[in-house]
């Protein structure tokens, strides 16, 4: 069972709807940094059906620097707004820094998205203080915000498995709700493309493990990469490895694009049998 929020997960596939306030992010290029336009965009994919929302205050990538002071000025009083607008919505907060997921907790946030690998371990005290769940990304062992050079793996997948679990395990240790935890490959984060590619092809030994597997797959260079589009242009590709994952059985998709990715996770539940159709009249009626 998995345990977000006061939702109790059984075989649903969730989408994570990201809403970055950063004046910078790769995707949206800050289309969301004010206040407004961020409270619009959670609207919108509340709407089209998003289980999940990602609130992030720091791009990924290289950039200008944000101290833990302004993550906290970006995140926390946000969260506290879409909770009083949403009370029953689960709320994430992608963040590395361990200050910064007390002050998320502190103003309503259910989930604690660490997506470079345990970088600062009290991420996971946080989690257990305040009874949230935790993502445990691989991360390949990069600093936040590095790109990775030339890395290397003799098994990118049993690295991705042994790191990601390690993480999981010891967040159980220090208070954490197994039931609460995710494990996440990292796409992109410290792999190449042919890493991310392997890890994709190779997902059903990450679900294997037991822990719920979010994939954050959307428009990333890895897709990019592969069929030679800018980062405009590459939303089929994402729903394309979208319904790969979802069919070795990722639990949860964080994703830009909420309406076309809800559609694929419907129609692979349903293809694999987990869901109902909505209309069977075709040679019936």
């Amino acid at each position: 069972m998995l345990r977000l929020g006061r939702r109790a997960v059984g075989e649903d596939l969730l989408i994570m709807a990201i809403v970055n306030r950063t004046p910078d992010s790769f995707y949206d290029r800050g289309a969301t940094f004010a206040r407004e336009e961020a409270l619009r965009r959670v609207d919108e994919v509340v709407a089209e059906g998003a289980d999940i929302v990602d609130i992030g205050g720091v791009k990924a990538a290289p950039g200008s620097d944000v101290d833990a002071r302004e993550e906290i000025d970006r995140t926390a009083s946000f969260v506290a707004e879409v909770r009083e607008r949403y009370p029953d919505l689960i709320i994430s907060v992608d963040t590395w820094r361990g200050e910064v997921g007390r002050e998320a907790c502190r103003a309503g946030a259910d989930l604690l998205n660490d997506a470079w690998g345990g970088a600062d371990l009290e991420l996971a005290e946080v989690a257990a203080e305040f009874g949230a769940g935790l993502v445990c990304t691989h991360a390949g062992g990069l600093p936040p915000r590095t790109r990775p050079h030339r890395i290397e793996y003799d098994d990118v997948m049993a690295d991705v498995i042994a790191g990601t679990t390690a993480l999981a395990r010891r967040a159980v240790s220090v208070g954490v709700d197994p039931e609460r935890i995710l494990i996440d490959p990292g796409h992109d984060f410290g792999k190449n493309t042919w890493h991310s590619l392997e890890v994709t092809r190779r997902l059903e030994e990450m679900v294997a493990t037991g822990w719920p597997v979010l994939v954050s797959l959307s428009n990333k260079d890895f897709v990019g990469e592969s069929l030679g589009l800018p980062v405009d242009e590459r939303v089929v590709g994402t729903l394309a490895v979208t319904a790969v994952c979802a069919w070795q059985g990722a639990r949860v998709f964080r994703a830009h694009n909420v309406a076309p990715t809800r559609q694929v996770l419907d129609m692979v539940a349903v293809t694999r049998g987990v869901r109902e159709p909505v209309r069977t009249v075709r040679g019936l009626a």
